[in-house]
């Protein structure tokens, strides 16, 4: 049976000491170094991590770096809007009050088609987030990411941290230089599209426990999309590409 993680979150008397990215980083270490240490450890108390001020206020550097920035959900708004009209530090502060009072909600995400590369014809479904929600999804992905990374295996590369396409092809060339002749191509249709929420969310409470974590990665999944006509659509299965 995997064993229940003890209480690992909450502020240090110091924490306005420290600077928003290198506390994160110490964060981000600390939860990697206990996943590794016990693989079927789970994880409670995580939730005062989405919510701190220095992971909130990173996460919206990623967002408003972001090359869709200022891509707007369906409520208008990019990352300068946020930064010229309300500022940062209201907009955060008033994010952070809305998870910890528990009255954050996300919206539904704006349907955005555009072109599959290849000429083929066919169009990819993606759904853009409005930028609140943003924020949090990289905030929840700042704290679960090093704990799930300590279950990847070395040879997988896809969507990870200081990894790429470039990264498995030299392993591709380094294999092909002793001895391989075959590579199997695969490919899992509508994989984005389809993905089980229920299976989904067994396997996050593999290393989760922490409720109010896994009732916000739901809430996204079940947030809904309002299609280029302006049709809202409930999200059964799946999870949009286009937020992160």
């Amino acid at each position: 049976m995997p064993k229940d993680a003890p209480p690992n979150g909450g502020a240090t008397p110091d924490a306005d000491l420290i600077g928003p990215r290198q506390r994160v980083s110490e964060m981000q270490a600390k939860l990697h170094r206990w996943a590794v240490a016990d693989p079927g450890r789970r994880f409670d108390d995580l939730f005062n991590f989405v919510h701190d001020p220095a992971t909130l206020q990173v996460a919206f550097d990623r967002v408003a770096g972001n090359r869709g920035a200022n891509t707007p959900g369906i409520d208008g708004l990019s990352a300068t809007d946020v930064e010229e009209r309300t500022g940062v530090p209201g907009f955060l502060d008033d994010l952070r009050a809305q998870l910890r009072q528990g009255t954050f909600r996300p919206l539904p995400v704006r349907e955005r088609k555009i072109p599959k590369p290849g000429g083929s014809g066919k169009v990819r479904r993606l759904g853009i987030p409005v930028i609140a929600d943003r924020v949090v999804q990289a905030a929840l992905k700042l704290v679960l990411e090093p704990i799930f990374e300590a279950d990847f295996k070395p040879v997988s590369y896809g969507f990870r941290p200081k990894r790429r396409a470039q990264d498995a092809i030299a392993e591709i060339h380094f294999y092909g230089t002793h001895g391989y002749r075959w590579v199997l191509d695969a490919d899992i249709a509508a994989c984005f599209d389809e993905i089980d929420h229920a299976a989904l969310m067994d396997r996050v409470r593999t290393r989760i426990k922490d409720k109010r974590v896994l009732a916000l990665v739901k809430a996204f999944l079940k947030a809904g999309l309002l299609t280029e006509l302006g049709e809202y659509q409930g999200t059964f299965t799946g999870t949009p590409q286009g937020g992160i």
